[in-house]
This record gives structure tokens, C-alpha cells and sequence, in this order.
């Protein structure tokens, strides 16, 4: 007799998926329709949170202090046009998901072929690990600071913040996004507390807000950097891809009748609001970060911009600017207080380097893993090369091993300079489109011209970079032939970057096109019904 009971179906670990954007938990936040406008801006806000967290890793870190102590407060301008850039993309990329209902993965992976789309998706996987990298490298450090606990134990021990995504996934989102504000709120109030008691020139911050040509220029070179490079390095730590990806997701979350456009419209409002507060906390970080550098240290007096050697001048005497940062300085609160926010840094960054990870997996290969394992493998991946570099180093001195972890770091984010044009450009021509928003939420024509500026410019100066960036893997004591080498790298993979643009922006376009064709064949064909 067959045997014609059913058998539970097994769940893979890794298996396929082409639902909803995080689908667990999108749409799940319950939001308040006619109420106030403040009741209904908190129903919406944390998603720009998680998002903001990018925007004040660990990577910006030593960008913007280094940046103030070689050039006082002249890049505070730079700080202020990567954060407004930011701003300007990140509702785009918030609309995108609410209006689409698709995230930035998705609507790429439906508008162009699958090989495009698994050559972009191993992209932006490589972008995620070397922003990880400068997590795992956060977290062990801070943990190295703060308890002592050697380099190589530490690295292992970021691995196990795996569990910690274990417990939050079983909370909710919303208090997910409780925990992330409450983190920043930490980073923001340490930093906060130490340039307060600096006492710095606020009239010079304010001036240096003010745009100049001087922020661009070659000369001087000081400690190695000019201005130039200084504001290359904080713009690339600023703007980074992933956080494109995630805001598109994370829109998705609040509840709405996509049917109603006015739910859409108030989604689209307040998600707007939500993310420019969030990136503006995230631009007072960054400054308060440049403005230690010049203010809470005596000019010149780090020698070592490393985690560890902003660690040690915090609770140096002889570094501080004045005296009443000297006598706290030798209690050691202020180095502390900075290894402690250093590790909120890095927790933050675990949750929303997961959930991007999770996205455009999803997105552009329709596969899906437990978000506690895509942690794991993503974090055992990047801690490879920071074990490398630990155990390369493990015989030199104290400051050699520092300097290599450092540059590990910040060559790490070469690949950022890949990625970036591959979410900016199609998340503009998705917005910019009524084929794909509809007349009413595709960008105005300002939104436009501002877009396309911000685009082509942040593209042109990471591909600018690239030559002293790849530069950057050979040291220090750099020769003649070295540089030579490291040009031609950089040329081969700036022609690979271009041509890969042209592939994707074609097929971007004949997808546009052939979405057109079918919105008007529906048009046409809704109008055929009605007339009979």
C-alpha cells in the first residue's frame, strides 16, 4: 500500500529565496496614520540609525583625527559635504525600497542579466569584508585596551559576537534599532565629553565649514599627507556602498497599504526625516573626532595614528592641550571612555554589516542563509587576514605591529573605491525614473543635478585615489619601481571599473526600457477594458 502521508519538509541552511526584501521583518513595525507629527516621526525612526552607523565606524576614525591634527580645522568642510552627499543618497535609496517595494539588490538582479548581477554581488561581498576587517580590528583592539586580553584571543573572540545577533534576532526589530541608538548615544556623549573639555576655538570650527579651494590642494605635506589626501580619506570612510543596500531593505519595515499613496508619501516623508536626523548625529561625531585632533591634543603630538597610539596620548599628560585635560588625562577616563566607545563602534557595525550581507545575498543570487551564519562566515573570512597580519608582526616591536594593523585597516578600504559606483549610479537612474517611481516620487529635477554631481564626483575622486591607494600595500619606504607597479595595478583595475560601468549601465538601460514597454502595454491594455 503507498504510503501517502505527508513528510515535513526539510529547511536547508542554505536554500533559495526571491520574497520580500528581509522578510522576517519587513513590514512588521505598526505605524500610526493622522497622528501628530512628532508621535508619528518616532513610530519611523530607527532605520536611519542602523544606517548612520556606517557613517561613524572605526574606519572614519582615525581619518578625521589625523585630518585635524595636520590641517586644524580646514577639512571640517569635507566632513559637512560628505555628510549632506550622504543624506541626499540615503532617501534615495530609503524611497527606492518604500515606493518599489524591491531593495537596491533586487531592483538591480530584476533590470539586468545574472552573470552582471553574480559579478556585482561578489563585488560588494568583497566591500563588506573589508568593512569588516576595520570591525574586527575595532573590537579585538578595544578589547585588547580595555582588558588586556592578547591581539590573537581578542580576533577569536569578535567571532562569538555572533551570539549576540542570536539574541538580538530574537527581540524584534524595533528594539534592535533601541540598542543601535543607544550605542551611538555612547560614542557620541564619550567624544562629546572630551572636546568639551578641550574648550576649542568654535569660531575657527565654524570658518572651517566654509568650503576652500585649500581642502584639494597638493601642498603642504604634513605627516605624510596632503589636503587632498586628507579629504579622499575621510570622504572614502564616509560614503560607503553597503549602507545603500540596507537603507532600501530596512524602509521596508514600518506597515502600509501600498495601494494608498498617501501612506506612501507620509513613508517616504518621514523616512527622509528619520535618516537626515540620524546622518546629522553622525556628522556632530565626525567633527567631534576632527576636533580632537586638533583641540584635545597639542599640535603634532600624535605620532601614531593608530587605535593604540590615539589610546596612549588620551592618557599621556605631555599630549594634552591644556591642563585640566592633563589632569583628567592621568586618571585614564579619556582613554578609556575612547576604547569604550571604539567597542560600541564595532558592535554596531555587527549588526548592520549582517543584515546588508543578508540583503544582497538575497537580492542578487536569490540565496538565503540563518543571519547567524552568514555572520559567521563573513566574520571567519575577515578574520583571516588580521590573524595574518598579527602573526606576521607578532615578532617586531610594539609600534611596527601597530603600524601594520593600521595599514591593514585602511588598505582594507580599497575596495570600497570598487563598489561605490555600482550602488550610487543605479540607485539614481532607478529614482530618476517614472517608469520605475511613478510621476510623483521620482527625483525632481534639483534632486537630479544634485545626484549626478555627487555621482560622477565621488566616483572621479575614488578613481583619482586608487593610484595611492594601491600604492599604499608596498609601505612606506616605497621605491621608484614599486610605484611604478602599483600605477599600472591601479590603471588595469580603473579600465576593469570602467568597463564594467558601460556593461552595467547598458543593461540598466534596456531593462528600464523594457519595463517602460510593459507599463505601457498595461496602460494600453486597462484603457481596452475600460472602453468595452
Amino acid at each position: 500500500m503507498e504510503n501517502t502521508s505527508k513528510q515535513p519538509k526539510k529547511e536547508h541552511l542554505i536554500h533559495y529565496a526571491n520574497g520580500p526584501s528581509l522578510e522576517e521583518i519587513n513590514g512588521t513595525v505598526k505605524v500610526p496614520m493622522g497622528k501628530g507629527f512628532w508621535k508619528t516621526l518616532l513610530a519611523y525612526s530607527g532605520p536611519g540609525a542602523l544606517v548612520a552607523v556606517g557613517y561613524m565606524d572605526p574606519g572614519n576614525w582615525s581619518t578625521s583625527i589625523t585630518g585635524g591634527q595636520n590641517f586644524q580645522y580646514l577639512l571640517m568642510s569635507i566632513i559637512l559635504i560628505s555628510s549632506l552627499i550622504a543624506m541626499l543618497l540615503q532617501s534615495m535609496a530609503a524611497k527606492l525600497g518604500i515606493v518599489s517595494q524591491m531593495d537596491l539588490a533586487q531592483a538591480i538582479r530584476a533590470r539586468t542579466s545574472k552573470s552582471l548581477s553574480i559579478v556585482l554581488w561578489i563585488l560588494t561581498e568583497l566591500a563588506i569584508m573589508a568593512t569588516d576587517i576595520a570591525e574586527v580590528l575595532g573590537a579585538a583592539i578595544a578589547l585588547y585596551l580595555l582588558f588586556k586580553i592578547p591581539l590573537v584571543i581578542a580576533v577569536f573572540i569578535t567571532v562569538f559576537d555572533v551570539l549576540l545577533l542570536l539574541l538580538l534576532t530574537k527581540i524584534g526589530f524595533r528594539k534592535i534599532e533601541a540598542i543601535v541608538v543607544a550605542l551611538i548615544v555612547v560614542i557620541f556623549v564619550v567624544f562629546a565629553y572630551q572636546v568639551a573639555l578641550s574648550n576649542p576655538n568654535w569660531s575657527a570650527v565654524l570658518f572651517g565649514l566654509i568650503p576652500s579651494a585649500k581642502t584639494i590642494a597638493s601642498t603642504p605635506v604634513v605627516g605624510g599627507i596632503s589636503p587632498l589626501t586628507g579629504s579622499l580619506g575621510i570622504i572614502g570612510a564616509t560614503v560607503m556602498p553597503h549602507n545603500l543596500y540596507l537603507h532600501s531593505a530596512i524602509s521596508q519595515t514600518r506597515q502600509l497599504d501600498h495601494n494608498d499613496e498617501e501612506q506612501v508619501a507620509q513613508t517616504v516623508k518621514f523616512s527622509t526625516w528619520d535618516s537626515n536626523i540620524q546622518l546629522t548625529v553622525a556628522f556632530f561625531v565626525n567633527s567631534l573626532l576632527l576636533i580632537m585632533g586638533v583641540a584635545v591634543f597639542k599640535s603634532g603630538a600624535v605620532k601614531d595614528p593608530s587605535f593604540f597610539g590615539l589610546f596612549d596620548a588620551l592618557s599621556d599628560t605631555s599630549t594634552m592641550s591644556n591642563g585640566i585635560l592633563a589632569s583628567v588625562a592621568k586618571t585614564g577616563i579619556l582613554s578609556t571612555l575612547f576604547a569604550v566607545a571604539l567597542l560600541a563602534s564595532g558592535q554596531n557595525s555587527t549588526i548592520t554589516g549582517t543584515l546588508t550581507g543578508q540583503v544582497i545575498m538575497e537580492g542578487f543570487v536569490h540565496m538565503k542563509m540563518p543571519l547567524w551564519l552568514r555572520r559567521l562566515v563573513t566574520r571567519l573570512i575577515s578574520v583571516i587576514p588580521v590573524l595574518i597580519c598579527v602573526g606576521m608582526t607578532g615578532g617586531q616591536t610594539a609600534v611596527k605591529q601597530h603600524e601594520a594593523l593600521n595599514s591593514l585597516m585602511n588598505n582594507s578600504q580599497v575596495f570600497l573605491a570598487f563598489a561605490l559606483p555600482f550602488s550610487m549610479l543605479p540607485l539614481l537612474m532607478f529614482t530618476n525614473s517614472a517608469a520605475e517611481m511613478g510621476k510623483r516620487f521620482k527625483n525632481h529635477n534639483w534632486t537630479k543635478v544634485c545626484g549626478w554631481v555627487s555621482v560622477l564626483g565621488l566616483t572621479g575622486l575614488n578613481i583619482m585615489n586608487l593610484p595611492a591607494q594601491i600604492q599604499g600595500f608596498f609601505g612606506d619606504g616605497i621605491t621608484k619601481g614599486e610605484t611604478e607597479l602599483a600605477n599600472i595595478i591601479a590603471y588595469i583595475l580603473i579600465a576593469g571599473i570602467l568597463a564594467l560601468l558601460v556593461w552595467m549601465i547598458v543593461d540598466l538601460y534596456n531593462g528600464n526600457k523594457r519595463v517602460e514597454a510593459a507599463n505601457l502595454a498595461a496602460e494600453q491594455e486597462a484603457k481596452a477594458a475600460h472602453n468595452e
